[in-house]
């Protein structure tokens, strides 16, 4: 892939590739990654950054630990991160002369069309006045219930609405393995993808524990609603300095081609739903037939 063949484009970058294991942001690799966005808003890409972090970085400040947290505390704790993280993207963006603006979604945003074309709409005229969006889950105010629970699917959700051409998932290895690489040397790195069977269901359950709270699994299922939108979508390793701009020019990452689809963009907002519900209602006349 290159990245000339993309325009629109969405990053998403876990808790672990931006947060170092004593809970404090990676301020160096920030600002490599930084720098990485302005060469591609040079070469006129549009940008939007799905970012976790939050609640790490909330429970840091707060000097508490994540582990055991409850719900509703959990909550708490996310209000109070969502302003060390966004103070930390707008100082590094700044001294790059990035403008950003914050967008918190739940589940029920994205899974409701009105909601989700308001969404698009801000995200597109956002772009518009060169700002670059950086969406998070509503931690605050989302129950389980209205969750997506990993910002892998929320990202590929996102890419879906705006009608993204590709989608990068920055993780902490270099793509989708055979085996677990930390136990098996031989195993082999997947580069292309075109048909999630179950060959590669069986390749992600291996993996399972190299990831964070989404795991490979949310990875499979934001890939299969990239290609149901005509998304490119890629797992690259974001522990890298100038994360995107390593995944272009040495092409180590798994990437996941999109199906040819001529659905509309409801028809592609229906089928990549998260949570899928309706009902079926025969009336008594097709009951006697």
């Amino acid at each position: 892939m290159h990245i000339d063949n993309f325009k629109k484009i969405v990053v998403k970058i876990g808790s672990s590739t931006l947060i170092n294991d004593k809970g404090k942001p990676r301020k160096i690799w920030l600002k490599k990654f930084a720098k990485d966005i302005k060469n591609l808003m040079h070469k006129k890409k549009q940008i939007v950054i799905v970012s976790s972090g939050a609640i790490a970085i909330g429970c840091e400040y707060l000097k508490i630990k994540k582990n055991g947290l409850k719900v509703d505390k959990s909550q708490a704790v996310a209000s109070v991160g969502q302003i060390e993280l966004m103070d930390f993207y707008k100082k590094t963006f700044d001294k790059n002369k990035i403008k950003i603006s914050q967008i918190l979604l739940t589940l029920d945003d994205t899974e409701q069309r009105r909601r989700s074309i308001n969404a698009r709409r801000t995200i597109d005229n956002l772009i518009a006045m060169d700002i670059v969006p950086i969406v998070n889950e509503n931690d605050t105010t989302a129950t389980t219930e209205i969750k997506y629970g990993d910002n892998d699917r929320l990202a590929a959700r996102v890419a879906q609405i705006i009608s993204a051409d590709c989608l990068i998932l920055l993780s902490d290895v270099d793509g989708l393995y055979t085996e677990n690489p930390k136990k098996n040397k031989k195993t082999k790195l997947i580069k292309t993808v075109k048909e999630i069977d179950e060959d590669i269901k069986k390749y992600a359950s291996r993996a399972e524990n190299l990831y964070g709270s989404g795991g490979m699994k949310t990875k499979i299922d934001a890939a299969r609603i990239c290609q149901l939108s005509g998304c490119y979508m890629a797992i690259a390793n974001g522990n890298y300095d100038s994360p995107i701009k390593k995944i272009f020019e040495n092409k180590k990452c798994t990437w996941f081609l999109p199906k040819i689809s001529k659905l509309d963009a409801r028809k592609q907002w229906i089928i990549g739903s998260i949570s899928p519900k309706g009902e079926v209602i025969i009336d008594h006349g097709a009951v006697r037939q």
